[in-house]
């Protein structure tokens, strides 16, 4: 019993001596458990967004600092609520959710923020009041690629328009983005709109049944790839005319290496999801942002940059093949790959399957 006393009595003082600061800093140490819930994988955008995370989560400043897991619902609203549930049972530091629904989802959202769970909603949002949110901005998009085809075409011009997928919201909001823009052009007149479904094949139809209705077309606004577009324009034989899509690494490949093509592509980052990472260790570290929305911004590509005066704070970036375009890597990849606070190559953001 003494020498038991004798060793107690010495490790009270040994700790007596570590000072407080040392205590919290070996506090600190261990890392924060993050979960992703996703409601589906089925298309290369929710794949590269889960590859770029766990990509994240292993270079500086997360290396070390959060622990990572990536759950995958069943793509149903009940599925990723009975994720969640399990989630919270789970008791983890934050929780990033791609959401199935804007609204379904928000009782369990609140039952996580009520056990003290960080809810970061990025990409798809939630409506629950207490997650803070990560969205690319779907105002200056549309509106930059509007603008953009105003400029190239001098203010005056036919061009055909995408009404994207029939019944998304982001559909109406691009188109509304993009007419929004093209009004301050009264030269230039919509002749013609299709539905391009987020998809070649549907692209590609309605823009070649719109080019035998309209014998002059100066350009093209899409939602989707752009190629499917400029391959409609070149089976019809028509000159290869401005159009604008979204920043697929095949569509940039194909305006860079198709003689005369002028191109310009808005992106949904995939690494909206390392946005989301960063947010929720700033708000575990105690540094919560002013506001609970997060706007992210990523560079345009394009052949033709320009200044834009709706939109100043949009940033362009020149297409250069092998540069910040890869013939040699899937078509399906999602540029830009990184974003600017941290470096991910575009072979670390590739999927491979």
């Amino acid at each position: 019993m003494k020498t038991a006393s004798r060793w107690l009595g010495a490790a009270a003082i040994v700790a007596a001596t570590i000072p407080a600061g040392a205590v919290m800093t070996q506090a600190a140490a261990k890392p924060y458990v993050i979960y992703m819930s996703n409601n589906f994988v089925g298309n290369d955008w929710r794949q590269q967004m889960e590859k770029v995370a766990q990509v994240s989560a292993d270079k500086d400043p997360f290396k070390g600092k959060i622990e990572l897991h990536i759950e995958n619902a069943d793509n149903t609203v009940q599925a990723q609520i009975n994720s969640l549930n399990n989630i919270i049972r789970e008791k983890p530091d934050a929780i990033l959710v791609d959401a199935a629904s804007d609204t379904a989802l928000n009782p369990t959202i609140k039952k996580a923020c009520d056990a003290g769970i960080v809810v970061i909603s990025f990409d798809q949002l939630v409506t629950e009041p207490c997650a803070y949110t990560v969205a690319s901005d779907w105002d200056q998009i549309p509106g930059v690629l509007a603008e953009w085809m105003a400029t190239q075409l001098g203010g005056k011009g036919n061009v055909l328009v995408d009404r994207g997928l029939a019944g998304a919201p982001i559909s109406k909001q691009i188109l509304d983005g993009y007419e929004k823009v093209l009004k301050q052009f009264p030269g230039i007149k919509e002749v013609g709109f299709f539905e391009g479904q987020y998809a070649l094949g549907p692209e590609q139809q309605g823009v070649a049944s719109l080019l035998a209705a309209n014998p002059k077309v100066d350009g093209v606004l899409t939602q989707g790839y752009g190629t499917g577009a400029l391959k409609a324009l070149q089976d019809a034989g028509r000159p290869v005319v401005p159009f604008t899509a979204f920043s697929y690494n095949g569509s940039a490949v194909a305006c860079a290496q198709t003689a005369g093509a002028k191109c310009i592509f808005g992106a949904n980052p995939a690494w909206l999801s390392s946005e989301a990472i960063k947010l929720a260790v700033s708000i575990l570290d105690g540094k919560k942002p002013a506001q609970r929305d997060t706007l992210v911004r990523a560079d345009f590509l394009t052949s033709d940059p320009y200044t834009s005066k709706l939109f100043p704070n949009a940033k362009m970036e020149k297409i250069a093949l092998g540069t910040n375009v890869f013939p040699d890597l899937p078509p399906g990849l999602t540029l830009p790959v990184t974003p600017d606070w941290m470096t991910i190559t575009a072979q670390e953001a590739t999927v491979t399957k």
